[in-house]
């Protein structure tokens, strides 16, 4: 039997025991937070040629000019090598590139060192990703993700919201513990209101409390991703821009008696000091997002083709990304002791746990043909 925490509750690695480290692109070029400056990089990189190209790239082992690759499933860039690559770029996808900060990658599997197409299969309306974040709570997103460096967890293991990433029989236990028949989707939940920092998740079978935690757990799901009905804070709490936001914001500032969100001269207010202090694995997410869009790139690199102007889309972005900072902060987590707790060992005998070695594989989901390099099939 595996080793457990003292209070002996489950691993999410258990709970959901099909992960996927995250992608690991390999070059920064690929990757922006506008999609039309990364349709102005592969303009760039199929005119030049030769060791011009070659430096464009930014190689690395995993992938070179020659590198022979097949297409990421769902997508449409091509498969010929990129020394002789030619044609219009692969329609840019969106994707979260660090905590709460959503951005556009070319995806195209020659310009990514490690694609993980088994995410790329699943990956549609109906899948929600589940995050490890080092030191924090979960994340969770309906968007291919590119954190780095906690795996991630599938809700499904198929596309269409089938077959749940769970501990096989555990729905059923619950079941019989609860009362009721809790969905994955509420199971999801739970393990976002109730993981902790060392990727336990306590269990309960306890009705009003396993309630409280799926309810909790939807709302933080919600503003994760952000689908639906978009996030509001109350009237008198939203923020507005103040005074416009200039050209080229070049630096961030907050003011905490006035609750003034300052880019240069630019202001956004109110900003609650909660929304400004809240950070994922020690980094501050308002900082983050800004300098994502205002660092200074490499000269004569593809990242230096980027918008001249600030776009009135990231300042729309970036209201929307206060907005759920805030309500995010006001939610109430789950005490530390919970009442009726279903342990491992309470699984284990349940013949819940351990969980097959097949439930830790991907599920073979090709319903179709894909691509290989050079205009091969894929065979899997």
């Amino acid at each position: 039997m595996p080793s457990v925490t003292h209070d002996d509750a489950p691993l999410l690695a258990d709970l959901m025991p099909w992960s996927v480290a995250p992608p690991r692109l390999g070059r920064g070029w690929p990757a922006g937070p506008d999609a039309a400056s990364l349709k102005a990089r592969w303009d760039a990189f199929v005119k030049a040629e030769g060791p011009d190209r070659e430096a464009l790239l930014q190689p690395t082992r995993s992938r070179t000019l020659h590198s022979a690759v097949g297409r990421l499933p769902g997508q449409s860039a091509g498969t010929e090598k990129l020394i002789r690559a030619t044609g219009p770029c692969a329609e840019p996808v969106r994707v979260l590139y660090a905590p709460f900060d959503e951005q556009w990658l070319i995806p195209d599997h020659r310009l990514i060192d490690a694609a993980r197409p088994e995410l790329w299969r699943v990956a549609d309306e109906q899948q929600v990703f589940v995050l490890e974040t080092p030191g924090s709570p979960l994340l969770a997103t309906s968007l291919l993700p590119l954190l780095r460096p906690g795996r991630v967890h599938p809700l499904y293991r198929r596309p269409g919201g089938e077959e749940p990433n769970l501990a096989p029989g555990l729905l059923h236990h619950l079941t019989s513990r609860l009362g009721h028949s809790p969905t994955a989707a509420d199971v999801l939940a739970w393990i976002l209101a109730a993981a902790r920092p060392d990727l336990t998740v306590p269990l309960t079978q306890d009705p009003e409390l396993w309630s409280r935690g799926v309810e909790l757990g939807h709302r933080l799901l919600w503003l994760m991703r952000r689908d639906g009905d978009r996030p509001k804070l109350p009237g008198g709490r939203r923020p507005y821009v103040r005074a416009p936001l200039p050209a080229r914001p070049l630096t961030l500032h907050y003011d905490r008696d006035e609750e003034t969100l300052h880019l240069d001269e630019g202001r956004i207010s109110p900003v609650p000091p909660e929304a400004w202090d809240f950070e994922v694995s020690g980094v501050r997410i308002l900082e983050q997002w800004f300098t994502a869009r205002t660092g200074e790139p490499e000269p004569g690199t593809l990242a230096a083709i980027r918008p001249t102007t600030w776009p009135q889309a990231w300042t729309s972005e970036l209201l929307e990304l206060i907005t759920v900072l805030a309500l995010l902060a006001e939610l109430q987590p789950l005490g530390p002791e919970l009442t009726s707790p279903i342990t491992a060992t309470d699984l284990h005998r349940a013949d819940v746990l351990p969980v097959p070695e097949s439930a830790r594989r991907p599920a073979s989901v090709l319903d179709g043909h894909e691509e290989g390099p050079e205009g091969q099939l894929t065979l899997i």
